[in-house]
C-alpha cells in the first residue's frame, strides 16, 4: 500500500471543520489536529499511488479554509 502524510494550514479558528470534512474522504486512515508549524496531518492510503495524488490533488486542497499543504510520499522500503 502506498501512504502519504499531508501538513495542512487553514484559516484560523477552522480547524476542527476541516477536519470533520477530510475524515470522511476515500483513502484517508487519519486525520489529527496539531499544534506547530501545521495545524492538521493527514494519512492517505491506497494501493495506488494515482488514487493518493487525486484525493489530495482534487479533494483535500479544494476543501473551503484550507490554506496550503505539503505531502510526503512514503517509500517502498517503510511499508
Amino acid at each position: 500500500m502506498e501512504i502519504a502524510f499531508v501538513l495542512l494550514n487553514c484559516d484560523l479558528g477552522f480547524e476542527n471543520e476541516v477536519v470533520e470534512k477530510i475524515k470522511d474522504l476515500e483513502s484517508v486512515k487519519e486525520v489529527y489536529g496539531t499544534f506547530g508549524a501545521f495545524d492538521i496531518i493527514v494519512k492517505v492510503g491506497n494501493i495506488e499511488q494515482k488514487k493518493i495524488r487525486e484525493v489530495i490533488l482534487w479533494k483535500i486542497r479544494k476543501i473551503h479554509h484550507v490554506r496550503s499543504t505539503l505531502t510526503l510520499m512514503g517509500t517502498e522500503e517503510n511499508n
